[in-house]
């Protein structure tokens, strides 16, 4: 068997990976710099190293595992066609499992959430998930759980190296926001780190990988970047080129978002400004909570001091209260009490207790069971809401309407109402500009991903019809241009 020539060709950055002294690596983060080969050779080598290696590897569907992973030149059959004709390795298509000796490649898509059940029994020794931010952070924490090794003799130069996780991914996605914050922001990239308990325990390893760390690439398809920087969107060549993490190529708003446009620092909201808030009710996700302000037409005076007019209906987040655990797109399960009460302690503290006006809320709050709803808790305690649009085409106006009002922020100078984002509205900003829209349904986001404070900006743009009395006959007909 080592007689046979077998073609497994690596470059520096992909070795790095095989040779890495961490148990739980990112790799990658651009385009191009052949992550899928990569996992396909680790998968191979892994297995001839060590007798008996279960290695699992998942995409999250399963034309794209066959496509990305089956097919072409440097696919599973290509590579393994020697090994194959010399009657050392079976690939078993039906099922998706190849062997190699006693060595296992399982091949694996979780298309839906529940999904990864199907591998609770699953002895996982080494763990490959293809493009990870298609994946769920609670479908990656699943499939982590069942990485486990008993019984393997390990040889000595792979002591301490397993179980082991290899995952290679592109910034955008579902599951952006949590693979951001797992690897990207965790610790600089290489530096290998230790992960408490509750994060899986293993060393973890964030390791950069770009185009140019793919001279196969540039040499068999040199016209690729000039493809890529056809995109048309900065945004989008950022995030494919330099993996740029703070934007998301194909999101929602990533054509439309610019920090130093949308987000301002803290100012007094004139006297004469509507304040109200919105909610998005969650308790195994987060909720949130945005307090906003309306511009009537009246000059503020921004912190630094200059004076600056905005359209009537221009909208300010000027706070937030988000329920998180401190893990993305995790909720830390309070009852409605204790919101309500957290969101009065949060508006006397900001002295706008007497101004804030009961804004949308998540229709649902209002379902009532045994003789009461979350909204009845609430306003017990005295927190009222108003009922969210939610109707038929709700969804798709509501992302229509958002990037309308982002949009008009943009123009200079501005002609319609738009929106901006005190710098202190940090889950705003955090998941916002990285918010996927949904592949089935492109005029509507990915209600997989981290969508809270989006629900809760949809439901405050989509009731600004009904909060137009408040501000008297001239300012309805400023707003009658937006909707």
């Amino acid at each position: 068997m080592q007689k046979l020539e077998l073609r497994l060709p690596l470059y520096p950055k992909q070795l790095a990976v095989l040779n890495s002294e961490a148990t739980e690596i990112l790799f990658g983060g651009a385009a191009g710099p052949g992550k899928s080969h990569l996992l396909r050779v680790a998968a191979i080598v892994w297995c001839l190293a060590i007798n008996g290696l279960q290695a699992y590897l998942f995409r999250r569907t399963r034309p794209d595992l066959w496509k990305n992973h089956m097919e072409g030149p440097n696919g599973f059959l290509s590579l393994l066609a020697p090994l194959v004709t010399a009657g050392h390795c079976k690939i078993n298509l039906s099922d998706g499992r190849i062997e190699l000796g006693k060595s296992r490649i399982h091949l694996c898509h979780c298309e839906h959430e529940k999904d990864v059940f199907k591998y609770q029994g699953a002895e996982i020794h080494v763990l490959l998930p293809d493009e990870v931010t298609h994946f769920s952070a609670s479908q990656y924490a699943f499939l982590r759980s069942r990485v486990r090794m008993v019984g393997i003799d390990l040889p000595p130069q792979f002591a301490g190296k397993f179980p082991r996780i290899v995952a290679g991914t592109n910034p955008g996605n579902v599951g952006h926001n949590w693979v951001k914050a797992a690897f990207i922001d965790s610790a600089p990239p290489m530096a290998i780190h230790r992960m408490p308990r509750e994060e899986g325990g293993m060393l973890r390893q964030f390791i950069p990988a770009f185009h140019v760390d793919n001279p196969a690439l540039l040499r068999d398809d040199p016209t690729y970047v000039d493809r890529l920087h056809g995109l048309g969107s900065d945004a989008l060549v950022s995030a494919m080129l330099a993996g740029d993490w703070n934007i998301v190529a194909g999101g929602a708003f990533d054509d439309l978002w610019s920090t130093p446009v949308h987000t301002l620092p803290p100012f007094a909201i004139p006297a004469n400004w509507r304040i109200d808030r919105s909610f998005d009710w969650g308790s195994s996700h987060p909720y949130s909570v945005g307090w906003w302000a309306e511009s009537n037409g009246e000059e503020a005076t921004l912190a630094d001091g200059r004076k600056r007019s905005f359209p009537s209906g221009t909208l300010f987040r000027i706070a937030e209260l988000y329920g998180w655990n401190g893990k993305p797109n995790e909720g830390c399960r309070k009852v409605a009490v204790e919101v309500a009460r957290e969101i009065l302690k949060a508006e006397s503290d900001m002295g706008i207790k007497e101004r804030v006006k009961p804004g949308p809320a998540d229709s649902s709050i209002f379902d009532t069971e045994n003789g009461t709803s979350i909204a009845d808790d609430m306003a017990r305690v005295g927190v009222r809401w108003e009922r969210a649009d939610k109707g038929p085409g709700s969804r798709a106006n509501g992302l229509e309407r958002v990037r309308q009002y982002l949009k008009a922020s943009l123009a200079s100078p501005m002609e319609a109402p738009g929106m901006f984002f005190f710098d202190t509205c940090r889950h705003a900003i955090r998941t916002l500009p990285t918010l996927p829209r949904d592949e089935r349904k492109t005029d509507d986001v990915n209600t997989e991903a981290e969508d809270h404070c989006y629900d809760d900006i949809r439901y405050r743009v989509l009731a600004g019809r009904k909060l137009r009395s408040a501000f008297g006959p001239l300012a309805a007909q400023r707003l009658a241009a937006v909707g």
